[in-house]
């Protein structure tokens, strides 16, 4: 697992959390909601993306495939 990849969740929490704070504050809610689902569905996709990398390495490792 790479150091740059926890900085960049980090940084995308960051960044949707200050968002969701500014939208919520001038009551935009739904939009608030909606910067937040973005940020959770990037991180996810980040997250699928290592996870699938993990399990081709864990395939070559004990040669499954």
């Amino acid at each position: 697992m790479d150091v740059q990849m926890i900085f960049k969740v980090a940084a995308i929490g960051i960044v949707v959390a200050v968002l969701n704070q500014l939208l919520k504050n001038a009551q935009k809610d739904e939009m608030a909601y909606m910067v937040s689902l973005t940020g959770v569905v990037i991180v996810l996709m980040m997250v699928i993306t290592m996870i699938s990398n993990l399990f081709d390495a864990i395939k070559s490792l004990f040669q499954l495939y």
